[in-house]
């Protein structure tokens, strides 16, 4: 097999420098089962080394701040829902779809830190709610423009109108399998 010097293009129109891993991969499977389509495969698996990128780049910025992701998620969560910046654990809960204990956990590490409180709720003696403290949200205003710049560089290889593209397609693929979510309710 002659070896590609980059400019001659694929069967579909790639020259070799615009090829990555998964395009090789495709190739092998294309070569031992032809009969197999591999588009699916290769979205599926150019998904899952992208999130391995986008990932690593998260966790930097957050580790950056004595946060990790999963921290950050909770404190953005308190933070976006407004005055008081407090959410009970169920709502909390179903923001992140972890489990329980998942929350738990990321709470009292929270609150180990100064950035959440736990407080009983008013309504409900049994219910707790979990509070931003100043400084959790001190801190969640402080780094939030940095996160958002540090996903604009992750995403940088696409421009504004394909990035609007994607995330149009990745949402008609969510909302296939999860469904519509409807507004939040107003207060």
């Amino acid at each position: 097999m002659r070896e590609r010097r980059g400019t001659e293009p694929d069967t579909a129109g790639h020259t070799a420098r615009e090829r990555d891993a998964v395009d090789h991969i495709a190739d092998q499977w294309q070569r031992e089962r032809p009969e197999i389509n591999t588009t699916a495969m290769s979205l599926i698996g150019r998904h899952n080394r992208f999130h391995a990128h986008i990932e690593a780049g998260l966790r930097e910025y957050f580790a950056a701040h004595g946060l990790d992701v999963s921290e950050f998620d909770v404190l953005a969560t308190l933070r976006r829902a407004g005055e008081p910046y407090e959410l009970n654990a169920r709502a909390l809960l179903k923001s992140a779809m972890v489990t329980s204990g998942a929350i738990t956990n990321r709470v009292d590490k929270l609150s180990g830190k100064g950035l959440v409180e736990r407080r009983p709720c008013a309504d409900d003696r049994r219910a707790v709610l979990i509070r931003l403290t100043q400084q959790g949200r001190e801190l969640v205003d402080r780094i939030l423009p940095g996160h958002v710049a540090n996903e604009a560089r992750l995403l940088a290889a696409l421009d504004d109108d394909e990035q609007r593209q994607l995330s149009d397609l990745l949402r008609k693929l969510l909302i296939s399998r999860e469904g519509p979510t409807p507004p939040p309710a107003q207060a």
